[in-house]
Formats: structure tokens, sequence, C-alpha cells
């Protein structure tokens, strides 16, 4: 969705000006590129890297780069658990803002030596070229507040694709109160 939502707004149809393949299980999709299947493939981490340390392919472009600020995670839970649990929700967003300061404030070597184990198929290499890429693109926010923006961003891409009905206000479904006080 993404990716035709760029396409669109560079005034490319993705219907009428190109042949998207969606057929292809997406962890297939590099194989598939690599074996000779299309021009061109849009791909995750570590799939892209891989690609270009195999000379199978290059990255040209980031689409979280170019799509603006797309919150691609966000935690959702019932208005009553947020009520009810609010102590262990905070203590839960204040971890995870810790380690956004730690992206924050550290090198992309450290930040790659740090979760390496959480990825025991990549070695250090790699996963440190990709933190790299991520840190000069800017990818990761300094904060976890979700901003009214990126939620319209969402929004218009979700709406472009189909997928949404109509537009849901901001105030509906989001709170930022525990990301900002975990700021503080």
């Amino acid at each position: 969705m993404v990716f035709e939502y760029i396409l669109k707004q560079n005034g490319i149809h993705p219907q009428n000006d190109l042949t998207i393949d969606q057929s292809i299980d997406f962890g297939s999709t590099a194989a598939a590129f690599a074996g000779g299947n299309g021009d061109f493939t849009v791909e995750f981490e570590p799939g892209a890297t891989s690609l270009e340390s195999e000379q199978k392919g290059y990255v040209v472009a980031s689409l979280g780069k170019d799509s603006g600020y797309i919150p691609y995670t966000a935690f959702c839970a019932k208005k009553s658990y947020l009520k009810e649990n609010t102590d262990l929700i905070q203590r839960f967003t204040s971890a995870l803002q810790k380690g956004m300061d730690y992206v924050q404030t550290h090198s992309p070597k450290e930040i790659a030596e740090i979760i390496q184990p959480q990825f025991p198929e990549n070695d250090l290499k790699t996963i440190q070229t990709i933190v790299t890429r991520y840190y000069e693109q800017g990818t990761w926010k300094a904060d976890l507040i979700f901003e009214k923006e990126s939620f319209e961003l969402l929004q218009d891409i979700l709406l472009d694709a189909g997928e949404l009905e109509k537009r849901v206000p901001y105030e509906d479904l989001v709170t930022t109160t525990f990301a900002k006080k975990a700021v503080k």
C-alpha cells in the first residue's frame, strides 16, 4: 500500500504504468527477484541488504523515507485496559522510550552489537549495515508520540488502497499521554 501510494504521489499509476506481482509470498520476494522475477522488488530488511551483499540488487530508494513518517509499529489496548492498568502501561512505554533514547545516543555499531543476539540468522556486519542505513535515513523518531500528522498520513494510505471506508478522528483512537510522560 505504501509503495503504491508513493508511486501515485509521483505521477505513476500502479495499475496502468507497471505490473506489480503480488502473488509471491512476502518472505520469498527477495529470492524471486534474485532469480530473475521482476526489475524491482520492495524489501524489508534484511532482504534488501542481503540482495546487495550477494550483488544481486541495489537499494535505490527507501519507502520509509519517501512516504513520510508512518507508524509501522503501534501498540493497542482497550480503553478499559488503559484505565485499569495505567501504571503497567506507563512502565512499558517508559521502557520503550529508554530504548529510543539509547538509539539516539549511540552509534550504529553500538546498536548493532546490542541487538545482534535477536537476529542470529544475520552476522554483525549485516546488522550494522542495516542499522547504519536506518540511522542515516532518520528512521527512528526520538520519541514514541504518535503525531496527528502521521495518523492522517496512515489514513490517507489506507483510504487510497481501499482498506478504510472513512476517516476516524485521531482523538478517538490515539492517546499520547503515556508517551509524553515517558519523554520527560
